[in-house]
């Protein structure tokens, strides 16, 4: 026999407050990822959106909220973010890109997430892609792990931006002979063959952002 059967209403209370608990701890795990995710309606109606989000869509651009409805930054990228709602509604996947006139970009994965009955609105996952390889944070991190010096973990930041190692110089306001002995350490440490392998261990550190002030150990 079921246990909850026979102890229905202490075994659902137990199970609501469970609920709750997970529930509050994962609106908190959200808040702490560096992706921006969001939860929305097909009709594009904002339900939810963490940390990392918020911070998007506050600058307005190109993904913004007016009147509870997500927007791109004009009406033809607006056209095309309800297609992909509309698609998501429908079931099915889809991936947009979205930019502003600055040229900042914005990828946008939608995802129909599973409801609990047949005559529930579908609602919509929307994750958000990050604007760097690795946020500040896990970027300290490694580099306190790896036992990296300050200076170090400046190179590795720009080179993380995609930079050569003549341009860190020219932002460091260093020689390049400097930043070419910086990366050799920076591959000796972590145990890098080169640049390539060494910005491809960052990109694949857990994408935890810094919505609160974490202290680094």
């Amino acid at each position: 026999m079921n246990h909850l059967a026979t102890t229905s209403p202490l075994g659902v209370g137990h199970l609501r407050a469970a609920h709750e608990r997970v529930g509050g701890a994962l609106a908190m795990l959200l808040d702490e990822l560096a992706h921006g995710v969001v939860l929305a309606s097909s009709e594009g109606r904002l339900l939810l959106a963490n940390q990392a989000a918020r911070q998007v869509l506050s600058r307005g651009q190109p993904l913004a909220v007016q009147e509870g409805y997500l927007q791109a930054h004009d009406p033809k990228q607006t056209r095309v973010l309800r297609q992909a709602l509309a698609k998501g509604g429908a079931g099915k996947r889809s991936l947009v890109s979205l930019r502003c006139p600055a040229g900042w970009g914005l990828s946008v994965a939608v995802v129909p997430l599973r409801g609990e009955g047949p005559a529930r609105a579908p609602t919509l996952g929307l994750f958000l892609s990050r604007t760097s390889v690795c946020d500040s944070l896990m970027l300290c991190f490694f580099a306190r792990s790896h036992g990296l010096t300050h200076s170090e973990e400046q190179v590795l930041a720009i080179l993380c931006q995609g930079c050569s190692a003549p341009e860190v110089a020219v932002q460091l306001k260093v020689a390049v002979s400097t930043v070419r002995s910086h990366i050799r350490s920076l591959c000796a440490k972590t145990q890098s063959s080169g640049v390539r392998m060494l910005v491809g261990r960052v990109a694949v550190l857990p994408p935890l952002g810094s919505p609160l002030h974490h202290p680094v150990h």
